[in-house]
């Protein structure tokens, strides 16, 4: 890890984390944590040395100019502290690229950070593709491998068996160090895959609220999430087979009850997006 800063003294802090790609469907999950580092003036202290965890030919590194100046960026993951939150508990956020290789060692020197910054929770965030309308509520599910935990916010355990991401590595560390660790994901509409989803990303952050039990400011990602519905309310209106599909896909979630019941429905629909990933692979 190279230290761009001292880790300031913290209290009972949370660690926040999400990932592009693999866990980001909709860019929605770093999406939670960019808002986040903006809106609470979060300052960046660390990064993972790119060299030790990253495929320079998967994560290319892009040549930007700065003043005048052409320089290298390099891609990895960046750690940033906010201690002025309005959730009155001092927050670290972590946001990258998931590593292309030694998961474990970057799993560890992130819990050793925790444990350096008296983190008591770890947050890790995701999204996936899913069978769902744009038209309604996005569904979010937290899980918990921690019975406490899942006692604490009612939470149902997860039963999911199969290929995972970085953040399910690295909320695995968290328990074997001793910190509670939630999962939190965002089902986004597969048919809108190739645009930012800040619906889904406004989703999470108020379960986010939820969670940590304090008020976080939706700054901007209302009428960006009611743009970007209405951007695709007008592409069904253009293409009748996207309107049929669009309404089959109410028709299902209206049928199952959702967001009620939405649960079971994206713990199954989060299983079957893990399989078929972990297949492509």
């Amino acid at each position: 890890m190279i230290e761009l800063d001292d880790l300031p003294e913290m209290e009972n802090a949370v660690m926040i984390l999400a990932f592009e790609g693999w866990n980001d469907a909709g860019e929605a999950a770093s999406g939670v944590i960019e808002h986040l580092a903006q809106l609470w003036e979060a300052e960046p202290v660390a990064a993972m040395d790119p060299e030790d965890y990253y495929d320079f030919q998967v994560n290319r590194p892009r040549v930007v100019s700065e003043g005048g100046q052409r320089r290298i960026s390099w891609r990895t993951t960046r750690i940033l502290v906010a201690t002025n939150t309005s959730i009155g508990r001092d927050v670290i956020l972590v946001q990258g690229v998931e590593p292309s290789f030694r998961w474990r060692a970057f799993a560890i020197e992130l819990m050793e950070l925790a444990q350096a910054g008296d983190v008591t929770t770890v947050i890790t965030l995701g999204a996936l593709l899913a069978d769902v309308a744009h038209t309604r509520p996005i569904q979010v599910t937290v899980s918990s491998d921690s019975e406490d935990t899942r006692h604490r916010h009612d939470l149902e355990a997860s039963t999911y068996e199969g290929p995972t991401g970085i953040v399910g590595v690295i909320a695995d560390a968290a328990i074997q160090v001793g910190v509670s660790s939630l999962s939190v994901w965002a089902a986004v509409p597969h048919y809108a895959h190739h645009t930012p989803s800040p619906k889904a990303t406004r989703a999470i952050v108020s379960r986010l609220e939820e969670l940590l039990e304090g008020p976080i400011d939706h700054e901007g990602l209302d009428d960006d999430a009611r743009a970007w519905e209405n951007g695709l309310d007008a592409l069904a209106s253009e293409d009748s087979e996207v309107a049929e599909y669009v309404e089959s896909l109410e028709e299902a979630q209206d049928t199952a009850e959702l967001p009620e019941a939405s649960g079971d429905a994206i713990a199954k629909e989060f299983e079957r997006y893990l399989r078929k990933r972990g297949t492509d692979d």
